[in-house]
Formats: structure tokens, sequence, C-alpha cells
């Protein structure tokens, strides 16, 4: 039988690798252990997400148009059904590091193919990842370069391609956003259909010589006729841009970290883990999978539990995974793909190209409200079935139980959550007040389900 810190870690890895597992499943893992569960989250080999279930129930998320609704339900049900979590965890990264928001395109169908090469490309290479974007058509309208002519050039691609996507504030200059810019023009989309009357028409990636800028240009110390890929490969020289891609890995997976305009003036939280991490990435040529073995099976990695405050996306998926309160293509479904949004990620619609303030910034006094009763309604409804399993977990041990136990059992199945003794206190006094603990039956489940709900209203639990 696993023991408490095994137990402990694999949800640990769980958490942070995907979106968290049931206790049957942490317990399936400790038992071929751990290094093999990284290998199996790394090159997973359960089936791809049946969409066409999806599609067949909800046909609005196929080809969603222009709002975004229907294109977050659509995404939520990947990431709540999927067997391959942590591609599915890679694909919220990188929308986080590439943010782009579909109140500016209003064209959910193409945010939907960007997350969908997210999906297949986010194991893979970075450098492939930074050429993929510089072609995709909602970043090209997000950010403008379809507007970004030989004799007009327009900077906001190439500005934010460097500051945000690969090098970070300080690490070039001014110069070379413009040369940058000079070199990806001509790089847009093809002029498409009007959209009346027979609805619309997808936008597709072209290059126009004829609005390419040839001459000569002078980059980041570099001086050629260089187009868009040869800024890449460029940018991918810089020791600059293995640090900052290996720092926002740190700080989505391992533990939060300032905001990333304060990279450039407060090191990294831990410097060691960030070098290292960066040099893995240079010697395997910018493919992201070693570094991510590198570090789940690192000691700052495993040492890093309740270092992270909770994502909107990661209390909202979590909960629904382990409640089981959305198992396939549930009538829900479209009015749960809000519930990120309410408590403050609105995936596919970032408040701006920096993505969002992670970290402590997730927490306010309205969106602890949400989060807190998110969490509770479902972990009180003993009618879901992972519910009654997380009931059955705590009263299996037993023929009697003390209120103490109960609360710690009850810690141990929604976590396991490290509380303090003054909250441990309250929720060990709530179960006493209901008086002696009858194990079975609905007063069992009733009392357990309330302790979930309790524990879910903690400090403690919005850590992950």
């Amino acid at each position: 039988m696993a023991s408490r810190e095994d137990i402990a870690l694999m949800s640990h890895l769980m958490r942070r690798a995907g979106f968290g597992a049931s206790r049957d499943e942490i317990e399936q893992m400790c038992e071929q252990g751990y290094e093999v569960t990284v290998e199996q989250l790394l090159n997973p080999t359960g089936p791809p997400v049946d969409e066409y279930d999806l599609y067949r129930h909800h046909p609005i998320t196929e080809v969603p148009g222009g709002a975004a609704a229907p294109g977050q339900a659509a995404w939520l049900y990947f990431m709540a059904t999927t067997q391959r979590p942590l591609e599915e965890k890679m694909t919220l990264f990188w929308h986080h590091v590439f943010a782009t928001g579909n109140a500016k395109v209003d064209n959910c169908f193409h945010i939907m193919d960007q997350i969908a090469m997210f999906r297949s490309q986010g194991m893979g290479s970075y450098r492939d990842l930074l050429k993929g974007l510089a072609a995709d058509p909602a970043m090209i309208y997000w950010l403008d370069n379809n507007e970004n002519h030989k004799h007009a050039p327009n900077e906001n691609w190439g500005r934010e391609l460097l500051e945000l996507f690969s090098l970070g504030v300080g690490n070039y200059t001014e110069k070379d956003v413009f040369e940058c810019s000079r070199a990806f023009t001509g790089w847009t989309l093809d002029a498409k259909m009007p959209r009346y009357p027979y609805g619309r028409f997808p936008w597709k990636f072209v290059f126009r010589p004829e609005d390419h800028d040839y001459s000569e240009k002078t980059f980041l110390g570099q001086t050629g006729n260089f187009n868009g890929e040869d800024i890449i490969e460029i940018v991918l020289q810089q020791e600059a841009c293995s640090k900052f891609i290996a720092r926002h890995l740190y700080n989505f997976f391992v533990a939060d970290e300032p905001q990333v305009p304060a990279w450039n003036i407060e090191e990294p939280r831990n410097p060691e883990a960030v070098e290292m991490m960066a040099k893995i990435l240079v010697e395997n040529d910018y493919e992201i999978k070693p570094v991510l073995r590198a570090m789940f099976n690192s000691d700052f990695f495993k040492e890093a539990l309740n270092q992270k405050v909770k994502s909107p996306v990661e209390v909202v998926i979590g909960t629904l995974r382990g409640t089981g309160d959305l198992t396939g293509s549930d009538p829900k479904l479209e009015a749960l793909g809000k519930e990120p949004g309410y408590l403050g990620q609105d995936i596919l619609d970032p408040p701006s190209v920096e993505g969002w303030h992670t970290g402590r910034e997730w927490i306010n006094s309205g969106s602890l409200v949400k989060r807190v009763n998110f969490v509770s309604d479902r972990v009180s409804d003993t009618s879901l079935p992972g519910v009654q399993r997380m009931v059955e977990h705590v009263g299996n041990n037993g023929a009697t139980m003390s209120a103490e136990e109960l609360v710690d059992r009850c810690l141990d199945i929604m976590g396991p959550v490290e509380v303090s003794d003054l909250t441990k206190h309250e929720l060990v006094s709530n179960v006493e007040s209901g008086g002696k603990i009858e194990l079975g039956g609905e007063s069992f489940s009733q009392r357990t389900s309330e302790t979930f709900a309790l524990i879910a209203a903690t400090r403690e639990f919005q850590f992950g």
C-alpha cells in the first residue's frame, strides 16, 4: 500500500502535469512508480478525445463563428475528458504564453485552430511553434501583421514576438523591434469572401512577395537580408530566449513567479532551476519534452508542494474530473464552459497579449467566493459518482471513527491538504457538533460531503 508521502507526491504531479486524478488512479500510479508515471504523461497512449461525439451533441462547438462561448465549451470538454492530461495542460500553457483573444479576432474557429496547434505540437519544438504562430491567421490578425507593409511597417507582432513570446524586456532594442517587423512584411492573410449571405469563410495565411521588404536589416547584432524565419533563428541563438521559456515553464508548473513584465528587474525564484532547464532546452535544440522530463523528476519540482495558487481553469477542471460532474457531452456543457471566466480566466479571451496575471493575483474578494462556491456545490453533491467514491474512501478504514479521524481522511482525499491547527480545530468542531459518527448510510455521506465543502473554503485548498 502506498505511503502518505507517495500519495502526496503523486497527487502533486497530477495536479501540475494534468488536472488532478482520483484516489484510485493515484494509488495505481504509486504502484507503478513516479518515473514511470512521468513517462506515461510525456508519451501518452490513451486515445484522443472523441471530438465527433461532442460535435454530434453540440454542433455549434465545431464551427463556433464569432462568439467565444462555443469554443470555450469545446475546450473545456477536451480538458475534462482527456486521457492525455499533460498534452492538454501544455495546450493551456502555450495559450497563456501566446495569449490570443477572441474579443478582437472575432473568429473563434481560428482561435480553436491555434489551440489545436498547441495540442499537437505543445511538447515538441518551440522553434516550430514560433514559426507556426507567425503564419497563424488568428495571431496575424490579433497582432496586426496583416497591416505590416513594406512601406509602412506595423511593429505590433515584432514587438510582442520579442517582448512576450521569446526574449523579454531588456534583451532587445527599439531598432531590433523595427528590423524584426520589416522582416515579417508580406506575412499576411488572403483576401476573404464577404460573410454574407453564406456565412463565414476561413482566413488563410499567404506570403505576398511584392509587399515584403527585401532590403538589408540589422537585428540583434547580425546583418543580412533577413526574412521572418531568419529572425526566429536569430532569436533562438540568444541566451535570453532559453531562460525566458524556462522561467515560463517554472512559473506554470513549479512555483509562482512575479508577473512577466517584472522579469527584467526581479531575479527568478530559483535561478539554478531556471538555468538547468534553459541548458537542457538548448542542448535539445529547443525540444520541450526533455525539459519537462527533467523538471518533473527534479527535487525542486517534488519539493514545491503548495507553491502555486490554482488557476481558475485548474479549479474548474480539477473539480469536474474529481467529482465526475462532466463525463461526456452533457447538456450543461455550454454553461460550464463559462465557469473559468466567472472565476477570472476567460479562456480563448485573455485580457491582453500579456495573458493573465497569475499566482495570488488570481484571488480577490469576488473570485474567491466564486471559487469556493463552485467547488463546494459539487463536492457536497452526493449524487455525483466521484463524490460517492470519495465518501467510500473516507469510510472504508474501520467500524468507528472520531471527528478528528473523519476530518483527517477528508483532508487526505481532498488533496492531501495540510491546514493550520486553527483551521483543523474548526473543522473538527463542526463535525463534533453533529454528534456521534455512524459509518455508512445517508447521514455519513452527508456529513462527509459537508466536510469536503468546508475544506474547499479553506485558504490552503486554493494552493495546488
